[in-house]
């Protein structure tokens, strides 16, 4: 079987949430599946390190699709020409994205679908293109997985689906996240934070991360505790971010938030497991990885009680309102005052976090093709 992969956001020191769910999964289906051939689609110069096994075929054809323009003009011009011409049997597009001008049958990931109910949040030719075409991509796959049982409903109930067409494959961890010792934590606060204890936030800065409400929060947990702790902000800015420059500027403790910037996964792992709890309290999430990659390390979690969310933070987790400047305040206080109970959120992790694993995204996804293919009984 001769399978093409659309691998445009495999980045070399770029993947995001997309990009290693991308990574993870593929590496292991093409080592495990030596007897099909795998066609790899760049949008550009591509890394050796994403070359995982002797049965890819790297394919590199521009233009580099990062606007609604060209994004059309890669999809339903640029792939269809490949895939007629390389004679695959299957497409594979694990960011959403399809050809509808192609008959090669096509197993689509949707993540999620935020721009149907936050399209403001986007540009505004991009979240016109995602809201036109994602329906069509979803009408158009052979098959769909998507990241989390919230994402499959909303799917269904707003792209009018039938339920038995798409498979849920949750996102794992990268290994590297794990409890560290008490020296290694003592360097990372050293590095970062003046030897404090900090709470952290890792994603893009993007507005549904809802970052400006966590900043106002934590500076009123700051002026009604008078905690010497600080906030790490872990990640790049996208657009849209003049409303946390302002927050930031508002604030009264404005000098105890780190932004870092983005960080490589060795690093972001230590800032994870150095961190006295982490703040993830987006008003929409498809999966959200830094739940689980907390979980790994030890420690406890303060997220929101929407979408995704609590399915994947489970009973493990402090569910917060995310409209709520004063529901994640008082999250943040309950962890400070209350060790034991902090202790508790940790014990729960350690048992939740093991149902999540690369080795278990790459299983359930092949299965997923295998279902388009016909191989595998629905």
């Amino acid at each position: 079987m001769k399978i093409a992969v659309n691998t445009r956001l495999l980045l070399a020191n770029k993947l995001e949430g997309i990009g290693w769910f991308t990574y993870e999964a593929l590496k292991r289906i093409t080592q495990r599946h030596s007897e099909h051939q795998f066609l790899f689609i760049f949008d550009r110069n591509y890394s050796d390190e994403f070359i995982f096994s002797n049965n890819i075929i790297p394919i590199v054809a521009g233009p580099q699709a990062r606007h609604p323009f060209l994004y059309y003009w890669w999809f339903e011009k640029v792939i269809p020409e490949i895939l007629k011409k390389h004679k695959a049997d299957y497409f594979l597009s694990t960011d959403g994205f399809l050809s509808l001008s192609t008959d090669v049958p096509s197993i689509d990931v949707i993540h999620d679908i935020n721009f149907l109910h936050y399209p403001k949040d986007l540009p505004f030719l991009t979240s016109k293109f995602y809201n036109k075409y994602f329906p069509k991509y979803a009408k158009k796959a052979k098959r769909i997985a998507t990241v989390s049982e919230y994402s499959k409903v909303d799917i269904i109930e707003n792209f009018h689906i039938a339920p038995e067409k798409i498979d849920v494959v949750y996102n794992g961890v990268n290994e590297i996240f794990k409890p560290l010792e008490d020296n290694e934590i003592f360097a990372v606060k050293e590095k970062y934070t003046q030897g404090k204890d900090y709470f952290y936030f890792v994603g893009a800065l993007h507005p549904r991360k809802n970052i400006c409400r966590m900043l106002q929060a934590f500076d009123e947990f700051k002026k009604s505790t008078g905690a010497d702790k600080k906030m790490v902000i872990v990640g790049t800015s996208m657009f849209k971010t003049k409303p946390i420059d302002d927050t930031l500027k508002a604030m009264t403790h404005k000098e105890d938030v780190i932004f870092t910037g983005r960080l490589e996964p060795d690093e972001l792992a230590l800032v994870a497991g150095a961190a006295f709890a982490l703040v993830f309290v987006p008003y929409f999430e498809g999966f959200g990885i830094p739940i689980v990659e907390a979980m790994k390390c030890d420690v406890p979690v303060i997220t929101a009680n929407v979408t995704s969310m609590p399915e994947v933070a489970g009973d493990s987790a402090l569910l917060v309102d995310p409209f709520s400047v004063d529901s994640i305040k008082q999250a943040m206080s309950t962890l400070h005052k209350i060790p034991s109970f902090r202790n508790r959120m940790v014990s729960y992790g350690s048992l939740h976090r093991e149902k999540f694993t690369w080795d278990t995204t790459a299983n359930n996804l092949w299965d997923c093709m295998e279902r388009a293919m016909g191989i595998y009984a629905v």
